[in-house]
């Protein structure tokens, strides 16, 4: 039976118009950064092109070697700047990082991405798949919401987040914005696309 992570693990939904403060648990992902522009940096596609084959090619290994099959996680990232305004008011993608994320189940070990990275590796085509890493993310308390529509409309949501609900509920932010990429954006209407919003929080 294939597992469907997104399933089990009750983080991965959220909802539209409401604010909600989750944990998230400690989770294992194949993880490549970058800088710049998503819709221009040269390193934004290369990565992209990285981590897709060896995610696929890990789940084959997994299906075949391991005997456990599941359904590729969607694609995630983490975004961070010095200045916060260049993901409210300002909007300037050029000023970004960002690490590029894909889920990963926990029985698949570090021997397990390197025999799948060997197979990517063979085929050619992932230009900075020795940049691709596996690594734990144990973000903790967290706010998250569901956001609908292109990802540049982003911005009131992510001011209303951090300007007055975070301080309202007696929190502060602490680490890097992660979005959850449930829609593929190469075939969804902008309109509809589905964005979860999530942002790590501590006691103010």
């Amino acid at each position: 039976m294939k597992v469907d992570l997104k399933r089990e693990l009750p983080t991965y939904t959220a909802r539209r118009g409401r604010f909600d403060v989750v944990t998230v648990p400690p989770l294992w992902f194949l993880m490549v950064d970058g800088h710049g522009d998503p819709n221009t940096a040269p390193a934004y596609r290369d990565a992209l092109a990285s981590l897709y084959p060896l995610a696929y090619a890990l789940k084959f290994l997994s299906k075949i070697e391991v005997g456990r099959d599941y359904a590729v996680m969607p694609l995630e990232a983490l975004w961070w700047a010095d200045d916060l305004a260049t993901f409210t008011s300002a909007r300037d993608k050029s000023r970004w990082d960002w690490t590029l994320m894909i889920l990963v189940p926990d029985w698949l070990g570090p021997g397990h991405v390197e025999a799948a990275r060997a197979k990517v590796r063979s085929k050619g085509g992932a230009p900075v798949l020795d940049e691709v890493r596996r690594e734990r993310l144990d973000e903790g308390l967290c706010v998250q919401t569901l956001h609908v529509g292109p990802y540049d409309d982003e911005g009131p949501v992510l001011a209303d987040l951090h300007d007055r609900f975070v301080p309202e509920q007696g929190l502060r932010p602490t680490g890097k914005h992660h979005e959850i990429y449930l829609s593929d954006p190469r075939r969804a209407d902008p309109a509809r696309l589905r964005t979860i919003l999530r942002q790590p929080v501590a006691p103010a």
